[in-house]
């Protein structure tokens, strides 16, 4: 018992350890997004001598961080909606029919996640497409770059759903729309709110795409507005940390939501063999 105790205290102490390691560089933002242009030149944990709450206001006027939110937000949940009804319409297809073909379009599906995102050519099928410096270009862009990942985690879930199920829904007079629609999409809540969840963080979060493919200020993600508040040869962090801040946010929201959802269906969608 006082083996298992010591432990149990030694790992609660790792925990604490690493929480504390991830929490400092948020915490030390935090602080400096209240600090002068002078006290903030020194990312430290030292409290603000003078309480600049006015900073918001700055990163909000000068980042012109409005319409950078409103671009993100079309970014992420258009992309996000379009990539979440797609593989659960596919996983659905590919899964309960496990043909040769539809192996071979899965298996080439999913190869895109051990290929690495190459710019160069992209940018060409893009500028061919006229896709660059536009919103769907983008939209379209993060659905493909989240496609493979997500339709591997879907397939899998389908996989384990038992085809009893099919059958029983069948007899009682069920097409194939009405099949998925009544039977297996129930059960894929907890994973598409899974997928719905890390790619709305992966597409908020992304900032190497933009800055390729969007030219124009006005269409840029709250994640290259940051852009705005560095000089040729110095940089204002406070207004830096203040903009790190709020571009966090709706993420820390949508994943505490969906961290809910996410508990509450693998109870509510789970399949009792």
């Amino acid at each position: 018992m006082k083996a298992k105790k010591g432990v149990s205290i030694l790992l609660n102490f790792v925990a604490w350890l690493l929480s504390i390691i991830v929490i400092l560089p948020f915490a030390v933002i935090l602080l400096n997004s209240f600090k002068t242009d002078a006290e903030a030149t020194v990312l430290t944990l030292r409290l603000p001598e003078q309480w600049m709450f006015e900073n918001y206001a700055i990163v909000f006027e000068r980042g012109n961080l409005a319409v950078s939110f409103f671009n993100s937000i079309l970014h992420s949940v258009v992309s996000t909606s379009i990539l979440v009804i797609l593989v659960a319409f596919a996983a659905f297809v590919l899964a309960r029919n496990p043909s040769k073909l539809n192996q071979a379009i899965y298996f080439f599906i999913i190869l895109g996640i051990t290929l690495p995102l190459n710019y160069i050519p992209l940018m060409n099928v893009m500028k061919t497409l006229g896709l660059i410096n536009s919103h769907w270009g983008m939209i379209l862009l993060y659905t493909g770059m989240g496609l493979p990942i997500s339709l591997f985690i879907a397939y899998a879930f389908v996989r384990n759903i038992p085809r009893e199920l099919d059958e029983a829904a069948v007899i009682d007079g069920c097409h194939a729309f009405s099949l998925f629609y009544r039977v297996i999409l129930p059960l894929l809540k907890p994973v598409l709110v899974t997928i719905f969840v890390l790619n709305f963080m992966n597409v908020w979060n992304e900032f190497t795409a933009p800055l390729y493919f969007l030219n124009s200020v006005d269409k840029w993600p709250v994640t290259l507005a940051v852009f705005n508040f560095f000089g040729q040869f110095s940089a204002q962090w406070n207004l830096v940390s203040a903009n790190i801040v709020i571009t966090s946010i709706p993420v820390l929201i949508v994943f505490i939501i969906g961290q809910k959802h996410i508990v509450g269906g693998l109870t509510s969608g789970a399949v009792k063999g």
